[in-house]
């Protein structure tokens, strides 16, 4: 599982900064010789739908999501767990049907390309599709991470590194 996440951290991570040295480089190219990067557009916009999907995935497994915690708080552990298993099951349901009709896409994507150098969009839509996909497994292996009571929450890690001398918590 451990080789999953890094992976999909590394493919993410990848992805914003090739986004970032595309935009960074157009800009420079653009100010300093009043040229700009063929496809540089079109190529952030597909590099960020990729950046997007591989860090759903990230969020879903990690349970850290931009929430409001009023119900969770009150809660207790067991209470909080069932909660998480009832809000991942809900995003899951959400992100299967989701990962399908990215892959719909790109079958249907065809030999459309991008508009100065042609390049195939279907392989960009794949990478995304395949990020899509790891995001509904991740959903599910949280799941029953969750449901067998193996799953840390952000908040047990940031207690657990209070607890070590030394140690700051991490934000969630």
């Amino acid at each position: 599982m451990n080789r999953l996440l890094s992976a999909t951290e590394t493919v993410a991570a990848f992805f914003l900064l090739a986004i970032a040295l595309l935009t960074a480089g157009n800009v420079i190219l653009r100010d300093l010789f009043s040229i700009s990067i063929p496809d540089w557009f079109d190529g952030s916009r597909m590099l960020q739908g990729i950046a997007l999907f591989w860090g759903v995935a990230l969020a879903t497994y990690y349970g850290s999501h931009i929430c409001v915690d009023i119900v969770w708080e009150h809660l207790k552990p067991a209470g909080r767990r069932w909660l998480d298993i009832a809000a991942t099951t809900i995003t899951l349901c959400f992100l299967a049907p989701l990962a399908y009709m990215v892959w719909v896409k790109v079958a249907g994507t065809g030999t459309q390309g991008t508009r100065d150098l042609r390049l195939p969009l279907v392989w960009f839509y794949s990478v995304a599709a395949v990020g899509a996909g790891v995001a509904a497994v991740l959903a599910l292996v949280r799941i029953v991470q969750l449901a067998r009571g193996s799953a840390q929450s952000l908040e047990q890690d940031a207690i657990a590194a209070e607890a070590v001398p030394g140690g700051g918590a991490h934000g969630s």
